[in-house]
């Protein structure tokens, strides 16, 4: 499930309230049982939602240590660091999750999350991986 999946909308009072509450709940949880991953994902989601994208970053990298093998975690791990503008890093995880076999070619093209780093002059290596995928992009 990709977790960033649409751009960030104003959150009201109400659901900024909800949203702490559950990001303290699902803190705690992960606190008590560190490798359960879901949760991760949960609090990562949130984080991003509530527009703490650096605590999100390091809930994707802690996730990108307990899942090394998996492609989703890798593209979130690449938004988390297209959103914090460390382009180098994003096209890194990009390219493992490619590797690892992510193929959502149209969500990628499009992604609000990896906006900065497709106006990048380093996504040009993004788009040659993806050319020898065969994959059409933007």
């Amino acid at each position: 499930m990709p977790k960033k999946n649409s751009p960030p909308k104003e959150l009201s009072r109400h659901e900024k309230r909800d949203l702490d509450i559950e990001i303290g709940f699902i803190e705690r949880v992960v606190q008590r049982d560190p490798k359960y991953v879901e949760a991760w994902q949960v609090l990562g989601d949130d984080y991003t939602r509530r527009g703490r994208v650096v605590e999100g970053l390091q809930v994707d990298e802690r996730l990108a240590q307990l899942r090394p093998e998996d492609p989703l975690v890798h593209y979130n791990l690449a938004c988390s660091y297209s959103m914090t503008g460390q382009f180098e890093q994003a096209v890194d995880s990009l390219e493992r999750a490619l590797n690892l076999g992510y193929r959502d070619f149209k969500w990628l093209a499009r992604d609000p999350d990896l906006e900065n780093l497709r106006l990048h002059q380093l996504y040009r290596k993004i788009r040659a991986k993806l050319r020898t995928l065969r994959i059409k992009v933007r």
